[in-house]
Order: C-alpha cells, then structure tokens, then sequence
C-alpha cells in the first residue's frame, strides 16, 4: 500500500483546504453534496463515490451518487435503504475503511443492477454531536484499498463538508421559514379582506359567492362546491357549484350527513383530503361508495379536498375543492382554507340568526299591536256599541236622553279615531328626506299634534346646523318618532316638550310629557319593544339613551350622540 511522505500529505490537505473553501459558499444543497462526493473522489482516486445526508430521524433523507451513468442507476430496483455498510455508518462515529466489501460480514449485498464493489471507505460527517450524513468511497483505482492516508483526508473533508452542509440546512430552513411568513402574511391580509367583504353582506348567496372565488382565485383551483345543512339537521344540500372541470364533485345534489366524504366531513367536523393521481389506485366504484363523481378519475383533478363550515353551534355546510396542480394542497394551504370555512360558517350564522331575530321582532311586534287593539280600539268600539244599543232601547220611553247617548257615542268614536290614527304615526315608516334634523322634527311633531290633539313644545337651533353624520340624525328623528308613538299610546298626557341641543363632543334630544308615567323595574327591554328599538338607534350612533319614568310623574327620554368639533 502507498504511504505518502509527510510533505506529500502536506501538499494534498493544503489543496484540499483550498477546494474545501470553495464548498462554504455553496448554499444549495444538492450541489453542494455532489461537488463533496466529486472532490472526495478527486482526493483519494475512488472510482465511486457517495454523499448521504440523514433527516431529523436519522433516516437516509438524500444519497447522490458520482461515477455511475444515469442509465445504469435508472435500472436498479430501488435506491440505498440504509441497509449494511451503508446503515453502520449512519449510526456509527468512526470511520469504516476495509480492503473488500464482500467479505465483511456487516455487508448486505447489492441490489440486481448494481455495480460490483470491492475496497471501501466511509466516513461520518459530524457537527459537533449531530451526525449530518456519511462520505461514501468505494474501488480505490491506483491500489487495492484505501490507505490510512486516503483516510485521514477524506475525515478532513468531511469537517469541511459538515460545516458546509449545516450551513446550507440552515440557510434552506431559514429561507423556509421566511417563505413560510411570507405566505402566512399574505393569508392573512386576504383572510381579513374577505371577513370584511363577508361581514358586510346579508345575502348567503353572495357571501358563499365571494368566499369561494377567493379560495378557488388564491390557490388556483379547478373545482370548487358548497354544501349547506338544512332545517332537518340531517341533510346538505348543494347550493353553489364553480369550475368547468365536471358540472358536480358530488354524486348527489343532497347527501345525508355521515354519508361520503363531504357527509363525514359534516358529521366528523373534520378536513378529509382525499388524492386521485395514479399512485392512489382508486375505481370508480369506490368514488361511488364515497358519493363523489366517477368521471373526475377522467379529468386532470390530482386532489380532492373537503372542509367543514364551522359556526359557533357547529357544522353549517361543506366546502369541498378539486386541485389540479401537480403540488397538492399542503398544511398552510389547508390551514388557509379551514379558516375561511370557519369565516364562511360564523357569517351565514350570523345571518340565519339576524334573520330569526328579525322574524320574532316581526311577531312581538304583531301580538303588541293586536294586544293593543284589542284591549283599546276594540273594547272602545264595543262600548259605543252598547250605547247605541241602549239609545235604541230609550228611543220610545226617552227620547231626550237618546240624544245625550248618540252624542256620547259621536265623542267615543272620534276618540277612538285618534287612537287609531295613533297607531297608524306608529307604524308608518318615516325619514329624513332633502331636510335636516330640525326640520324633520318640526313636520314630526306637526303630525303628531294633528293626529293626538296634544300640545307640543319645541326648542331646538333655529338653522339646524349640528355637525352631525346623516346616520347620526337619523338616529335622532327615529327616537324622537318612537318616544312621541309612546306618548300617544300610553301616556294619556296632555302637554309635551322636545328640546334638541348641543355641548363640547355632544348633540342632545330629550322628550318628556306630563303623562301617567311607569316603572322602569318592570319593563321588558326586549326585541320590538319601543325602549329597546331607542337603546339599539342610540347605540349604534355611537351614542346612549336614558330613561326617567315613576307612575304618575311622567316621563323623560333622554338621548345623546357624539359629534366632531373638528368636522
């Protein structure tokens, strides 16, 4: 075996120093390690050689290989596996350096195809306590075996690979990582752009609309559909379909919750991401079986993947896409996705609940109103029927005292005629047209003296100029419009004072009257009910409203909305 001089081992670890620099500043990985196994090759005159490098398991993550065609690779029956020589050096510290490979007995053999090996020499690249990857040499071309020599370099370039390999680890996570944010970010930004875009719509329709043009535009979808859960709890039904690809991804336009893969994503509230390329091997008939469209083994669809649309109480429906792209979704897409489902499912439960909301305002409202008129007008119109009644009687025995009836009878209607017309100031829908607030209050109060006979007094600036947002002044003219709706229903008052006015930050209206008054304690502040409508007007003006009321001492209603000293 050729043993170098001492100056000759000088002179090959100085140029191995000076190649070994060059390797630092290769940042890509499997370039770097291909240029390892090339100037290991180089150094100790292998005709082959080898870098593999370990993942955070300990299992062979990468093995690039120097010396063999392509050709001749391409027909072995599989890669390394860490079997043999190969796996003692990925669990070994030490070098391994024998004259023939098949004599060893910690050899596995080689795979069919393979070329045969006799002198071997493998060295660990460590950083530190981190074992990184092994340096691979095998068929010494100018001697039997490799020397001591052969290993004392080939152990100096691999601490020169260690720290190039961990350099470029790093510099690969860290490019990861920055990627990684980046995405997120982006996420981010059209996560909160779509919750705004949702939030501002009460059309379900329009909210899946949007919601799945972003998703189907953002990660370049082929296919996209949405399921919605109906009133039965049991059943989705499909209610938006986008996407040329097939004209539906699920068998069926209703499918029974726990049924398929988008009923077991309803059912499990789960993702179920399901992949259709040729490695997966599926028959149509297990799409069948999973209620999805056979054809879509005919399309370019490499994935399938389907989310629930979560709300607060659970499941509201189904997203599910198809993915045509040869990367399929990975966990950040997925993420994304999860979280505009759950966006998806709390808006159209905010709007089933609006809607709910707004349908039992709708019934209170009404039993109100029949309770109203059927305690007041009704009883009203029944009592002047008795005394028409009772006129009729005395018509022959009194017939002066037949008169005194008729004409009471004359007054309890027109009574009863303002209180109807009461109810009508009530009901109907009023606005603040080319006015402002002012004058909106001024016609307000108008028809309200001319449908109750009640005296008002109005105090308010005499140009009306209060620096008030639209919607702020309509807020205003609404509250005013209930509290005198109240007065005419309930009070029995007989005089009434408006005033509006203004301080530093602040527009004030009050309304009181002499009337019979109540006790605030025992008032249900509930939907339809005309102290809460003032509440709810008040406060989404960025305002309040206070209440002052005992039985028998009237009543005062006081509201106050901020205003922009600077506007």
């Amino acid at each position: 075996m050729e043993t170098l001089t001492r100056e000759q081992l000088a002179e090959r670890l100085a140029a191995l120093h000076s190649a070994s620099l060059e390797l630092i500043k290769d940042i890509d990985i499997d370039s770097l390690l291909k240029r390892i196994a090339e100037l290991a090759c180089e150094q100790v005159d292998a005709r082959y050689a080898a870098v593999g490098v370990l993942n955070e398991h300990n299992q062979l993550e990468k093995f690039i290989p120097i010396g063999m065609e392509p050709s001749d690779i391409a027909r072995m029956a599989h890669p390394p596996q860490g079997l043999g020589l190969i796996g003692e050096l990925m669990h070994s510290r030490q070098t391994i350096r024998i004259p023939d490979i098949t004599a060893d007995p910690r050899s596995a053999g080689f795979p069919d195809h393979h070329p045969v090996m006799t002198s071997f020499l493998g060295v660990p690249i460590r950083y530190g306590e981190l074992q990184l990857g092994q340096i691979y040499l095998t068929d010494k071309t100018t001697a039997p075996e490799f020397s001591l020599d052969d290993q004392l370099v080939i152990e100096t370039l691999a601490a020169y690979a260690a720290v190039a390999i961990f350099n470029a680890s790093l510099y690969r996570k860290l490019t990861f990582r920055e990627q990684t944010l980046t995405r997120r970010n982006e996420n981010m930004a059209l996560l909160n752009e779509l919750s705004s875009t949702l939030v501002a719509s009460m059309d379900i329709d329009q909210i899946l609309n949007r919601g799945l043009t972003h998703v189907m535009e953002y990660l370049k979808l082929e296919a996209g559909e949405v399921y919605l859960k109906l009133e039965d709890g049991k059943t989705l039904q499909m209610i938006l379909h986008r996407g040329d690809v097939y004209q539906q991804i699920g068998a069926k336009s209703e499918i029974q919750i726990g049924q398929g893969i988008i009923g077991r994503t309803a059912s499990e509230n789960q993702s179920i991401l399901l992949d259709l390329d040729s490695t997966a091997h599926l028959s149509r008939d297990e799409l069948k079986n999973m209620l999805l469209r056979p054809e879509l083994l005919n399309t370019n669809l490499k994935q399938i993947a389907s989310f629930p649309l979560t709300g607060r109480s659970g499941v509201v429906g189904v997203l599910i896409v198809g993915v045509s792209e040869v990367d399929s979704l990975d966990e950040l897409d997925t993420q994304f996705i999860s979280a505009i489902g759950s966006w998806i499912g709390m808006v159209i439960e905010n709007v089933r609940l609006n809607v709910q909301q707004r349908r039992l305002a709708v019934l209170e409202e009404r039993e109100r109103i029949g309770m109203d008129l059927h305690d007041g007008v009704i009883q009203d119109i029944y009592a002047v029927g008795l005394t028409l009644e009772h006129a009729r009687l005395l018509l022959q025995e009194n017939p002066q005292q037949v008169g005194r009836r008729i004409e009471q009878a004359i007054n309890d209607l027109n009574n009863t005629i303002r209180d109807i017309r009461a109810y009508i100031l009530d009901l109907r829908p009023r606005k603040l047209h080319e006015e402002n607030l002012m004058d909106g209050l001024r016609r307000l109060i108008s028809e309200f003296r001319a449908n109750t006979l009640i005296e008002v007094n109005m105090r308010g600036p005499s140009k009306g100029d209060l620096k008030l947002r639209n919607d702020q002044a309509i807020a205003l003219f609404h509250i005013c419009q209930e509290a005198l709706a109240n007065i005419a229903k309930h009070a029995r008052a007989s005089h009434v004072n408006v005033a509006l006015w203004s301080t530093p930050g602040r527009v004030l209206l009050e309304v009181s009257d002499d009337g019979g008054g109540f006790d605030l304690s025992k008032v249900k502040m509930s939907i339809g009910h005309g102290l809460a409508n003032m509440q709810t007007r008040a406060r989404s003006a960025g305002g309040d409203v206070e209440f002052t009321s005992e039985p028998g001492s009237g009543t005062t209603i006081l509201t106050w909305v901020p205003v922009d000293q600077e506007a």
